[in-house]
């Protein structure tokens, strides 16, 4: 199998201000994140991002890096234009791994690549995990997945779905249990390039998920439910100092 690891990285965060250069231990959260992909099987890592200063700390650091436009509106468009700045064919796989999951297992990233090369009928792969409380079932910052027979997703919110209508008693969860979704993404290349220049759909902006743009035009997301809790990713100063904490108690 071979796949490429790309790793959008913008400086416009609003809840944590310059998040990729954010200090974990001594290495941006950016190179944390790519040394992470290091240790799956990509054939290559790279970080796409329209800011100099996290190009110089990728130069800095042996990290390759591509410099892509600012006028961006979402990563996938980023990446798109990666995949044409580091000339990817149609058919070539392309793991978007999100800049700010400096705790991300090697393996996730392998499985969600493999199980796209396994279903050709899909476009696109993802990963999901069991939800274990009711709290986080009723998030709506956990966006949760329900997928078909055949392990595709059939669709994506910020609601607590799947409803158990007969739940014996209020905060119950469903056997099997309801799924919550990474946002770790598998594509092909030329679906990729393609992507940006399909319209938005209603759900799409109501839910405030990209991935439901894929559904709407009757494409098929391949979903690899892990038996394991992937580590926290860091969307506030709270994650980080989280993060910070487990990286200091891991040996």
């Amino acid at each position: 199998m071979s796949f490429h690891v790309l790793i959008p990285a913008r400086m416009a965060s609003t809840r944590l201000p310059n998040k990729p250069l954010a200090d974990l231990g001594g290495v941006p959260m950016v190179i944390r994140v790519a040394h992470r992909a290091r240790l799956s099987y990509a054939q290559k890592v790279v970080v796409a991002t329209d800011h100099p200063s996290v190009q110089a700390a990728c130069l800095a650091h042996g990290i390759e890096v591509v410099m892509t436009s600012a006028a961006h509106a979402t990563g996938s468009d980023r990446l798109a234009q990666a995949c044409d700045l580091l000339g990817l064919a149609e058919q070539d796989v392309v793991v978007n791994l999100q800049g700010d999951e400096p705790l991300i297992e090697p393996g996730l990233i392998d499985a969600c690549a493999q199980l796209l090369e396994a279903q050709p009928e899909c476009v696109m792969s993802t990963v999901a995990h069991a939800i274990e409380s009711d709290a986080e079932f009723r998030n709506p910052s956990v966006v949760k997945v329900v997928c078909d027979a055949k392990g595709r997703a059939l669709y994506f919110s910020r609601a607590p779905i799947p409803c158990w209508r007969d739940a014996p008693k209020s905060g119950a969860l469903a056997s099997p249990p309801p799924l919550r979704h990474v946002g770790l993404y598998g594509y092909r290349a030329g679906f990729l390039r393609r992507f940006p220049h399909l319209p938005p759909s209603p759900l799409e902006g109501s839910e405030s998920l990209e991935q439901l743009r894929v559904l709407w035009h009757g494409e098929k997301i391949a979903v690899h439910v892990t038996s394991t809790r992937p580590g926290p990713g860091v969307d506030t100063p709270e994650d980080l100092e989280k993060v910070r904490m487990l990286l200091r108690s891991t040996p």
